[in-house]
């Protein structure tokens, strides 16, 4: 039996499996953390109620940015996304309400040639914004990448959301070069691209 890449060994797992192999130590600090519980898997093992959840938080936070940019905004498109069979999810969740505090969605797959792992979402509700979460989850994505054996880390960001661009800077990641740059249409006009995409590397 041929052996299998980095990118399919990975994707091969179950997700319990693929957690227990390449996520050792998801967030420490918040596992003391006595108001939020630690949820991980993939769409099919996420509770109904908590995917639609994380599904409205994307909407609240990120819907004008889809619909002012090209590529516009649909549940329907974000549900199928959300629902790829190899995307993986950290979520995490208030004890005491069973509610959403945050979650983190990621990818290990292939972006132009390269192994990857793709951060598709991060988001938090008002409530636990700016307690350091985000750099958490963050870290340990990028911890697994390195665990995968995957070259870097990426992710799309709005231009229009400058505090994102900024927050991702402060983390390390660049523009990379395969992120889109301005279009000259048929009149002569330069149409700017609404998002760039961003990486950091992680193994050489």
């Amino acid at each position: 039996m041929p052996k299998l890449n980095t990118v399919e060994a990975a994707n091969a797992l179950s997700a319990s499996d693929f957690f227990e192999t390449y996520d050792k130590h998801t967030a420490l600090s918040l596992d003391t953390n006595a108001e939020l519980q630690i949820c991980k898997g993939d769409a099919s093992h996420i509770p109904a109620p908590l995917f639609e959840q994380c599904l409205k938080l994307i909407e609240l936070t990120s819907a004008q940015d889809y619909r002012n940019s090209e590529m516009k905004w649909s549940v329907s498109s974000k549900r199928k996304e959300m629902k790829l069979p190899d995307m993986r999810y950290i979520i995490l969740v208030e004890k005491t309400t069973s509610q959403l505090a945050g979650f983190i969605s990621f990818m290990i797959t292939y972006e132009d040639g390269y192994e990857v792992v793709y951060i598709y979402e991060i988001h938090f509700t008002p409530e636990w914004q700016g307690r350091g979460l985000g750099r958490e989850l963050m870290k340990t994505v990028e911890d697994i990448g390195q665990r995968v054996g995957v070259s870097k880390a990426m992710l799309t960001v709005f231009k229009a959301n400058s505090r994102a661009v900024r927050w991702y800077h402060d983390l390390g990641y660049r523009e990379d070069d395969f992120s889109p740059g301005p279009r000259v249409l048929r009149n002569g006009t330069v149409k700017e691209p609404s998002y760039i995409i961003l990486s950091k590397q992680l193994n050489d």
